[in-house]
């Protein structure tokens, strides 16, 4: 669980799914993805209790979206690097 604000609310995040893909840099790569990378968020607003909260999820941005984007795909990078 991730804490986080959705319009001043503190809220817990729950990660449902998370992939995150390198890139291979190389000219040969078939797609942009490929060679870019790319990354896979998905997860539930829950409240400060850990209940789902979808009443409050429907009062999400998309700048609130990216924000939490953000910080779960660092909260991701730090979890890999201490393994």
């Amino acid at each position: 669980m991730i804490e986080a604000r959705i319009h001043g609310i503190p809220c817990l995040i729950r990660v449902t799914h998370y992939i995150k893909v390198e890139g291979s840099g190389s000219w040969n790569a078939p797609s942009d993805m490929d060679y870019y990378g790319f990354e896979e968020i998905d997860f539930e607003v829950c409240d400060q209790r850990g209940r789902a909260a979808p009443w409050l999820e429907r009062k999400m941005t998309k700048d609130d979206r990216d924000r939490i984007e953000l910080l779960v795909s660092e909260h991701m990078q730090k979890q890999r690097e201490e393994i």
